[in-house]
């Protein structure tokens, strides 16, 4: 089925009293066992995820009103850290820092770590430009990984969203994925897609080909 046919069952058959995440599974033809075979990264969702996405920036001196004009839900340095520490809980989809105030934020590594916000210069939120970061974090970036069947589990916005915007969401998404493809896998990247809504059935996407 394509893509876009997958998407109009998955709306008109949406039946919850919410507004149902419209979802998507990558299986990849990769070996998620081997270091050089695992796949993650962030996109950017060119029509966003439907919802406000926060941030919590661990920043000092001129950085801090930097943090604070792009929009930062959180601004703190050392005084948030030691918070942290004493049991305060961040409730933000990102954290980001710099790279010279890293080293402090180190000591709170298991704490963002165990909810999967800790800054990490793979994911580029660890940054001398704070604000630029921020921005592109807010308009609609999302990390990805692969986990141990070697399947990438995202969202590409809710049953709200028109079907041209979550296909866009859908091509970027499938793009940067075949961007990181590792070079060691010689053989079909992907193996299968699916999409579906929260409390709705898994529809296959027939050819990944035909969408990007």
């Amino acid at each position: 089925m394509h893509a876009k046919q997958c998407l109009e069952c998955i709306i008109e058959s949406a039946s919850a009293k919410f507004d149902e995440s419209v979802d998507v599974a990558v299986n990849l033809g990769i070996d998620p066992r081997k270091s050089e075979e695992q796949v993650r990264g962030v996109v950017v969702l060119p029509k966003g995820i439907g919802k406000e996405i926060k941030v919590a920036a661990f920043v000092q001196d001129e950085h801090f009103a930097d943090a604070q004009k792009a929009g930062a839900d959180i601004v703190g340095g050392e005084e948030l850290i030691e918070e942290i520490k004493k049991g305060r809980k961040l409730d933000v989809d990102w954290c980001v820092t710099t790279p010279n105030f890293m080293i402090k934020v180190t000591s709170i590594a298991k704490i963002l770590g165990s909810k999967g916000i800790m800054p990490n210069p793979k994911f580029g939120t660890v940054t001398s430009d704070i604000v630029s970061t921020i921005q592109t974090i807010k308009s609609g970036q999302v990390r990805f990984r692969a986990d141990k069947s070697g399947i990438i589990h995202g969202k590409l916005g809710n049953i709200k969203f028109s079907i041209d915007d979550l296909l866009e969401n859908l091509r970027a998404f499938l793009e940067i994925i075949k961007g990181n493809k590792p070079v060691s896998v010689k053989s079909v990247y992907f193996k299968s897609v699916f999409l579906n809504s929260t409390m709705g059935k898994a529809y296959k996407i027939g050819r990944v080909e035909d969408i990007i």
